[in-house]
């Protein structure tokens, strides 16, 4: 069974597809490698804005650090006396980023402060106040042992001493870590983007989002101490995958880190989405679209609608057009006039075969009565001669011979009477053949009964003529040899049986057995017709005592079943 025409991968959708494919997959990969670029280059963006970032952030505490130590340095000599607090206070008021001002005595005891400090009695044995003490000028810390401020801060002091340089306590700043992480507002740094501050340990001392921040690598001072900062990749708390950048603060004690999200294929093209993957993407799925569309509406289904004309063609419907043409693409209606022209041209050769048939059919038909006219001229001779024949036995062999011809004549007359030059009813033909060669001999021979019984079959002439010959030769010899004294009654059977058809000609008179065992002329001419039609012929004694002669031979509708299939067959094996 052949498969539908759609669910071939050859059909005309399938393969303006794939062309269709093969044109724009260039365009597709070059949008690919557009996206790919752009990709790159916002990430190398994003690495770098980062950086700079950090760069600028520790520029900038850098700047407010060295301000804090000129300040600190400038308010050191005249930092005690009556007006300490109120100096200080005025200082911390104009510069907000500190949040407190104090002056500690050498015991490390709060001597003025413009704000409140949380008291802390092993002050002076911290790491810091120690470090002053030993001769250090400045420190900064993020750990100074007390909580100076309400938010995350360090503490940048610096060593104060009296007028013979000996230590006289310090002066402390503490400076918000919000007011030295970079502005978030910065046009260049994502929207997403946090800040921490980390000691020269890696140790984290405050962040604007601490999930945001992992442990930081083991190589990042290193980075740092050759190119002045340093970018890395990893995930937060959450698993999220984020790109950072450090770079340093104060010297080697505070470092401040910078992190946004890592710019991934799809938040990038959910931000670039026509000029990166999207717009090349739709652009491909629209293509194909437009051409399954534009091959189904202009090309296949005006093929199909053709398709359909063709098959009506093949049933013989030669007067339908294909009226819907006009509507065609011109590729497509020159296709259907081609079809219209070849209908036309096979119902003119039609027509001119069914005239030359019916002329040939007149003609055969014409043959047939002259060959039949001819025949009848011939047993009129026949019949004219016979009566001048004194001598029996001659005028016995001149009605044979004559009975004969009216069986070949009635033949022909049977074919062009009829409705079919190739075919003859045997119910008829029998039925007409037997009350000739009763009427023929009725003057010479007392009067005889028939008795048919034919069953409906239609045979071809080359199958008729043995037929009718034996048929003449067995009713003759019912006439010269059981009816010739007395009469009586001839029965005609003819029965189909599956394959196979029989004929009978029975007689009910008296036969003897030397009947059974002749030679004549007409047993050898039944014989003779038996083996025509590939079949054997009988002579037996039936149930009134007179003779049966029985003609068997192939069924010729069986013959004509069977012939397709041989022709088939034949073509096959061609």
């Amino acid at each position: 069974m052949k498969a539908p025409a759609w669910t071939s991968l050859n059909t005309i959708r399938v393969r303006l597809t794939r062309a269709l494919a093969i044109a724009l997959l260039p365009v597709l990969a070059l949008g690919a490698a557009q996206a790919a670029i752009a990709f790159h280059r916002e990430g190398v963006i994003l690495r770098q804005n980062l950086q700079f970032a950090a760069a600028r952030s520790a520029a900038s505490a850098r700047a407010r650090m060295e301000a804090a130590d000129i300040l600190l340095q400038t308010l050191a000599p005249d930092s005690l006396g009556l007006s300490c607090a109120l100096r200080l206070a005025e200082a911390s008021k104009r510069i907000p980023e500190y949040s407190n001002l104090i002056r500690f005595d050498p015991a490390g005891r709060v001597a003025c402060a413009a704000d409140d400090v949380p008291a802390d009695p092993a002050r002076d044995q911290r790491a810091w106040f120690r470090a002053l003490r030993d001769g250090q000028s400045r420190v900064i810390t993020s750990a100074p042992g007390a909580r100076y401020a309400d938010e995350p801060a360090v503490l940048a002091a610096v060593r104060a001493t009296d007028d013979s340089g000996a230590f006289d306590g310090a002066i402390a700043a503490v400076i918000s870590l919000a007011s030295l992480r970079p502005h978030t507002a910065d046009p260049s740094l994502p929207a997403d983007a946090q800040f921490a501050l980390v000691d020269g340990d890696g140790a984290y001392i405050g962040a604007t989002e601490p999930k945001a921040f992992p442990k930081l690598p083991s190589t990042w001072r290193r980075d740092i101490d050759a190119r002045g900062s340093a970018v890395w990749y990893g995930n937060d708390a959450s698993g999220e995958r984020r790109v950072y950048s450090a770079a340093p603060l104060v010297g080697d004690n505070v470092f401040v880190v910078v992190s946004a999200k890592s710019p991934g294929v799809f938040s990038w093209a959910r931000l670039n989405p026509l000029t990166g993957v999207i717009f090349p993407l739709l652009t491909f799925a629209l293509a194909f679209l437009a051409v399954w569309v534009v091959a189904e509406r202009v090309v296949v289904r005006w093929i199909a609608y053709l398709q359909r004309i063709a098959a009506l063609y093949a049933r013989g419907r030669l007067s339908v057009r294909p009226l819907q043409a006009e509507q065609m693409p011109p590729e497509i209606r020159e296709l259907a006039e081609t079809l219209e022209d070849m209908a036309d041209a096979i119902v003119g050769r039609d027509a001119s075969l069914r005239e030359s048939l019916a002329q040939k059919d007149a003609l055969m038909r014409e043959i047939h009565h002259r060959v039949k006219n001819n025949l009848q001229v011939i047993s009129s001779l026949l019949n004219m001669q016979q009566r001048a024949l004194a001598d029996p036995a001659a005028q016995a062999a001149m009605s044979d011979t004559r009975q004969r011809i009216t069986a070949l004549a009635l033949i022909y007359r049977a074919l062009y009477q009829g409705p079919d030059l190739k075919r003859v009813d045997l119910r008829p033909f029998l039925e007409e053949l037997t009350a000739q060669l009763i009427v023929g001999e009725m003057g010479h021979s007392p009067p005889m009964r028939t008795e048919l019984n034919v069953d409906a079959l239609v045979v071809d002439p080359d199958r008729l003529a043995p037929l009718a010959l034996f048929a003449v030769e067995a009713i003759t010899n019912a006439q010269k040899h059981a009816f010739a004294k007395r009469g009586g009654v001839l029965t005609v059977n003819f029965h189909v049986s599956g394959d196979e058809a029989v004929l009978e000609i029975c007689d009910d008179g008296a036969a003897s057995d030397a009947a059974f065992a002749g030679t004549g002329v007409g047993r050898t001419l039944m014989t003779a017709f038996a083996r025509q039609l590939r079949g054997r012929a009988e002579l037996v004694r039936n149930a009134q005592g007179g003779v049966t002669a029985r003609l068997v031979f192939p069924n010729p509708a069986s013959d004509a079943a069977a012939e397709p299939n041989r022709a088939k067959g034949n073509q096959a094996a061609a």
